[in-house]
């Protein structure tokens, strides 16, 4: 037992539910998980809180961070967090907010992207203190007669109230059966983990409300959601999405960060401080709030202090600072940076080399395509003036080579 009186349990349950409020839109099972909390603080329990992640790329992206701070803010409280690694439900693809059936990955993918993502979580929260799991230690070894039993818990017009499924069956798009085993999945994670709690964003409330279900299917207590807003990407129209190109990863450098941070439209500055201060991890709410009621304040000078925070909070305070320093100097004073790389090019047999191939080689574009339709659409620059001729030969010499605002390179062809 713990020793506390019946008063202070009640009041740390009040004070710890507020807590889990914070930034969230819905809390289902509120009033079940206040008196599961008040029984774990009697007999110094912590709660088990979960959250999933699929890699269904190799990066996490700053969207991610919005529910890993809440999940640092339980393990501030003294609970168990979880951190799910979906190397099982990646191989059925999450069609939630999808128009169609998403490509599916093999093993072999999966697990490729799933390597650094511990470490990158590690940027964020303790997971020397975080319970992390795979969820194809329990599915793979799932019978197919466990599976049919778990797939008889609920009906296909229980799965067509989704509303992705609902609009693409109206559409007669198709939908894939696999695609409805996806929440049977993640909602027995919660089960296999015995979860008290399990964080998640919006657009996983279906997913989130099937692990309530199943856990009561199985004979276990049902495990409190709590869902949270989606952060708008850099276009300030949809959510932050790898596949969408509007995204900042957790692995980005801090001057790419520091300068797509720079890049949002001024609008969405308040949203990203609401759902990025979790925790008092930024602190411009103030300063924010008043740009936004009375315009008091320059945006441009809150805009660099909202990067400078966000790059500080992954890489640290001096990355974060030298970041600003070299987007003053690139960016708004178009001036060359500090640290120009220096890449060297051998010709071997060729009399040149072309402007595409470059890019591929100093590795300012990934592929030679990408190479080819950055010149077409005017974001590469040698020498300061801007290139038009993908194909344009470069004899032996030296060249600064900028691509779009921020990376250059001095390129020595010999």
């Amino acid at each position: 037992m713990s020793g506390k009186t019946d008063a202070a349990i009640r009041q740390e349950v009040q004070r710890q539910i507020e807590v889990m409020r914070e930034g969230a839109v819905d809390f289902y099972g509120e009033a079940e998980l206040a008196e599961r909390l008040g029984e774990s603080l009697r007999e110094d329990r912590p709660l088990r809180v979960k959250l999933g992640m699929d890699p269904s790329s190799a990066d996490l992206h700053l969207g991610h961070s919005v529910v890993l701070m809440k999940l640092r803010r339980f393990l501030e409280l003294g609970h168990t967090p979880i951190f799910l690694v979906g190397d099982f439900t990646a191989r059925i693809g999450d069609p939630s907010g999808k128009s169609k059936t998403r490509p599916a990955l093999d093993e072999k993918q999966v697990k490729e992207n799933a390597k650094t993502y511990v470490s990158q979580v590690a940027k964020i929260l303790d997971v020397s203190s975080v319970e992390v799991r795979f969820n194809g230690e329990w599915m793979d070894e799932m019978a197919p007669g466990d599976f049919v039993r778990l797939c008889s818990h609920t009906t296909v017009a229980r799965m067509l109230e989704r509303d992705d499924f609902a609009k693409r069956y109206a559409a007669e798009r198709p939908i894939a059966v696999h695609e409805f085993l996806y929440p049977f999945v993640q909602g027995y994670d919660s089960v296999a983990l015995e979860a008290d709690v399990e964080l998640g964003g919006t657009d996983q409330t279906f997913n989130l409300l099937m692990g309530r279900e199943l856990q009561r299917a199985y004979g276990q207590a049902p495990q409190a959601v709590i869902t949270h807003p989606l952060l708008v990407g850099l276009d300030g129209q949809e959510k932050m999405s790898k596949s969408l190109g509007n995204s900042i990863g957790i692995t980005d450098s801090p001057e790419e960060m520091y300068g797509k941070v720079m890049s949002i439209p001024d609008a969405s500055m308040q949203a990203w401080h609401r759902l990025l201060a979790m925790g008092d991890w930024l602190s411009l709410g103030d300063a924010l709030e008043r740009w936004s009621a009375a315009g008091e304040g320059d945006p441009m000078s809150l805009k660099h202090d909202l990067a400078h925070e966000v790059v500080a909070r992954i890489h640290g305070g001096a990355p974060a600072s030298a970041a600003r320093r070299q987007f003053e100097r690139v960016v708004q004073r178009k001036e060359l940076p500090d640290d120009l790389p220096h890449v060297e090019l051998t010709l071997g047999e060729r009399s040149g080399v072309r402007l595409f191939e470059v890019l591929v080689e100093a590795e300012l574009a990934s592929s030679k395509s990408e190479a080819r339709r950055l010149v077409q659409q005017g974001g590469v620059s040698v020498d300061r003036a801007k290139a038009v001729d993908p194909v344009a030969p470069l004899s032996p010499g030296i060249y600064v080579v900028q691509v779009g605002k921020r990376r250059f390179a001095r390129i020595e062809i010999k």
